[in-house]
């Protein structure tokens, strides 16, 4: 097979026009459904079409451009949807490498057969569920979590936003994998490992697990000037108190790359004169290991155990999400690091995503790999997120020649 040339100004300024949907600063504001995201969405598909795919957007805001002529077919993509006054690599990349590499291989000739079909997932960053658009790309989005989920910001319902977005109605597809040898992401690091080692590419061994737990705490509000310390049922310091205990207890149970948050804390009435009657923590833990993760879990479990039988406040665990780890495939990891050594030469390695990505939604149904390019100091989720674009162009060089690796050995076979 030729090799599969990519067009580093294209790619770049194809980037550069998705970056302008929602733009925030120097970075992008493009929730889940918004009027920016779908206008996003429209000009994806606009862009895929032009490139020679067949392409159109379905019921829950996924995108496959098809290359119809191949035999054997990669699916190569990320979303499109960011988080609220964010990054504007973060998923766009992997969209933008996915229409480059298909529109490359058409432009090839679709040789031998081969050819990469671009994906577009929706609502990764979970404005509304975890990984909605790639889990309803693989059947495990029912109609019942449709009907109850919620914008976690907003708390408009999902059935709504799909109908202010004009998706209501439109059939979900769904892959098959049997078309497709597997699937590959691309994403900026999302950290600083690879700028502190002095890499350039990192080739994704497994994606960890996201376990999200909220926790509340019931008391009794009464007037903070008078009520004594020692008779309170005070919500706001019970849960102070657990997070507190949660870190000291972790910490003892956690794995070398075992990472948990508290990323928010509401307390109600919320006024510094009243004694908070309610308060709620979400708390999140990331791991790799389905062990360490099955041990937090049985932490947590006990400390609310033990809160409960200690009180002064009644304590509810509620179990949010619970994604589990994925081993990348090997023999992927193994075509992007040929391609890798190939192109960088000594400047690659293997790697944990410490992030959740599609790539491990979709790798329940076919073979998944993923590569990542740095993040300059490390930064991600904020408009100060950013790589260089030699860094860029070398991702999408090193995955498209991967791609080609992969569907070169399979033509004996077709």
């Amino acid at each position: 097979m030729p090799a599969i040339t990519i067009k580093p100004e294209r790619l770049l300024a194809d980037l550069h026009r998705l970056r302008a949907f929602g733009a925030y600063k120097t970075g992008v504001h493009r929730p889940t459904y918004s009027p920016d995201d779908m206008a996003a969405r429209g000009w994806l598909v606009a862009r895929m079409q032009e490139a020679g795919l067949s392409a159109r957007m379905d019921g829950i805001g996924n995108i496959i451009g098809q290359n119809t002529a191949a035999r054997r077919r990669l699916l190569v993509g990320s979303h499109s949807d960011t988080q609220n006054h964010a990054g504007w690599l973060d998923g766009a990349m992997g969209v933008i490498y996915g229409l480059e590499i298909a529109r490359a291989f058409l432009e090839a000739g679709t040789p031998g057969g081969a050819g990469v079909d671009a994906a577009v997932f929706a609502d990764e960053e979970a404005h509304f569920a975890s990984f909605l658009g790639s889990r309803s790309a693989i059947g495990m989005l029912d109609e019942a979590e449709i009907d109850s989920a919620r914008n976690l910001t907003t708390g408009e319902t999902l059935r709504q936003a799909l109908a202010g977005a004009g998706l209501a109605g439109l059939e979900r597809r769904t892959i098959d994998p049997s078309r497709y040898l597997g699937y590959l992401e691309a994403h900026i690091e999302q950290g600083d490992d690879l700028e502190a080692r002095g890499f350039n590419l990192g080739i994704v061994t497994s994606i960890v697990g996201i376990h999200q737990y909220r926790l509340r705490f019931s008391g009794v509000s009464n007037h903070a000037g008078t009520t004594r310390m020692a008779i309170r049922r005070d919500a706001g310091a019970a849960l102070v108190s657990f997070a507190y205990a949660v870190n000291e207890r972790f910490r003892q149970l956690a794995a070398e790359r075992t990472v948990w948050t508290v990323g928010n804390i509401r307390l109600a009435p919320g006024q510094v004169s009243i004694i908070p009657n309610h308060a709620e923590m979400l708390l999140q833990v990331r791991d790799d290991d389905p062990a360490v993760l099955g041990r937090m879990r049985a932490a947590l479990e006990h400390l609310v155990a033990e809160t409960r039988q200690g009180g002064p406040c009644a304590v509810e665990l509620e179990i949010l999400a619970e994604s589990e780890p994925h081993q990348m495939s090997r023999h992927f990891q193994d075509a992007l690091g040929s391609a890798a050594s190939r192109m960088a030469p000594g400047q690659w390695q293997r790697m944990p995503s410490g992030a959740g990505h599609d790539a491990q939604i979709i790798a329940r149904v076919m073979p998944a790999a993923m590569l990542f390019i740095p993040s300059i100091g490390g930064i991600s989720h904020h408009v100060d997120e950013d790589s260089s674009e030699a860094d860029i162009v070398l991702g999408c060089q090193v995955l498209a020649d991967a791609c080609r690796l992969l569907l070169e050995e399979t033509r004996q076979d077709n």
